[in-house]
């Protein structure tokens, strides 16, 4: 069954709403990337933040108060209109809620242990709620007061690409006719000291593929897909294909060769009867780590062996962590809408000097162009820690 995604709500590092952030995304605008202190002691690291005031959590619900429900909020706030014309035609049980998450209220969870540790008591407006990892879901369910199906997923940066795929799959077994699907992830403290100890946040712009790439940088975002088996009022773009494998090689350590990957990809293409040649533009995990360019790179050149246009979009918007898989996955909706009358792709941002002990691909510049004739079919890559491995194909639909 052809997964539809109707209408999309994003907010990220370039910018706040679909206009302004395909607008900055095509131009291949990195000014939303800045650097900042106090996440990690004694180091100024660039980071990915939305800047600006978000909408507040409505006062009955305010004890499920986080930037991270804010964030999901203010993406939810753009498709309201076609979330409560669902809700009207299908009923407000037939609407399923599948998110993806990594952080959900991890800081607002941090700085209460802080007091607890400094005062022996939690603050006033500090709930459980607001950390666990199915918090994001359970908010825009009481928010939106639907009651189909509502849990998130947490597989570190494929999550909400997984996300995407349980959707279709609830669409699929007839249990929800909708569902709001996408993912959410704030900055926050524990994941930038975690990386930083692990040795992989750079302290430049991260640099994708390129010889002195040294180390990601992390970004907060949150996008929200409405899926639903049935077309929309403008253009029809679905999910068309997605794959997903399991190589549980390392616990944070890509597999060397790419196997994962390339499985995860090959599954995509078939679920989506595609041949590699198909696909118009693959939008790459590329996080500027040593091991996982490497990867990644490997894994590209065998599946695509004519090559594909790709580009990494990460130094533009950071790395969004379980936010990562839908916004990417927004970023391809985002190049196939009719509001991109320049047929435009993301551009690879880096210093141009390639590796030269991997495989060449195919850069995306600012010159090049989606066609204007359909079907188009593009990709997008999700790899994660313990060697998961997710792809989807967002495509035009029949």
């Amino acid at each position: 069954m052809t997964a539809y995604l109707n209408a999309l709500g994003v907010i990220c590092a370039l910018g706040r709403d679909k206009q302004e952030i395909a607008r900055n995304l095509f131009a291949g605008d990195c000014s939303g990337m800045r650097s900042e202190a106090g996440w990690v002691p004694e180091r100024s690291l660039p980071v990915g933040a939305v800047a600006g005031e978000l909408p507040a959590i409505p006062p009955e619900l305010i004890r499920q108060r986080s930037r991270n429900n804010q964030l999901l909020m203010e993406a939810a706030l753009q498709i309201r209109p076609d979330i409560d014309r669902a809700i009207q035609t299908y009923g407000r049980e037939r609407i399923g809620i599948v998110l993806g998450t990594s952080t959900s209220g991890i800081d607002e969870a941090s700085e209460s242990l802080g007091c607890y540790i400094r005062e022996q008591q939690f603050p006033a407006d500090y709930d459980y709620q607001q950390q666990e990892l199915g918090a994001p879901a359970n908010f825009l369910a009481d928010w939106l007061q639907v009651s189909g199906p509502t849990y998130v997923i947490s597989t570190a940066c494929t999550s909400s690409a997984r996300a995407l795929m349980s959707a279709q799959r609830l669409l699929d077994l007839g249990v929800c006719d909708v569902v709001l699907c996408g993912g959410v992830d704030t900055l926050c403290k524990l994941t930038l000291n975690g990386f930083s100890a692990l040795e992989a946040v750079s302290g430049q712009r991260c640099n994708p593929f390129s010889r002195n790439r040294n180390g990601i940088n992390i970004g907060e975002a949150a996008a929200l897909f409405l899926m639903s088996k049935q077309p929309g009022d403008s253009q029809p773009i679905a999910l068309l294909g997605s794959g997903a494998s399991s190589d549980a090689h390392h616990i944070s350590a890509p597999e060397p060769s790419g196997r994962g990957a390339q499985e995860a990809m090959r599954k995509a293409l078939n679920r989506a009867g595609l041949q590699p040649q198909q696909i118009s533009y693959l939008n790459l995990h590329g996080t500027a780590t040593q091991h996982n360019d490497a990867m990644e790179s490997h894994a590209v050149a065998a599946v695509f062996p004519e090559g594909v246009p790709c580009s990494s979009t990460k130094p533009m918007t950071g790395h969004t962590l379980g936010a990562a898989g839908a916004l990417e996955a927004a970023f391809c909706w985002l190049s196939l809408s009719t509001g991109n009358h320049e047929h435009a792709l993301p551009p690879h941002v880096w210093d141009g000097q390639a590796d030269p002990e991997l495989p060449a691909l195919n850069w995306v510049t600012p010159a090049t162009r989606l066609s204007s004739i359909g079907p188009r079919y593009l990709m997008s890559n999700s790899f994660a820690f313990g060697g998961n491995n997710v792809s989807l194909i967002i495509g035009d639909a029949p």
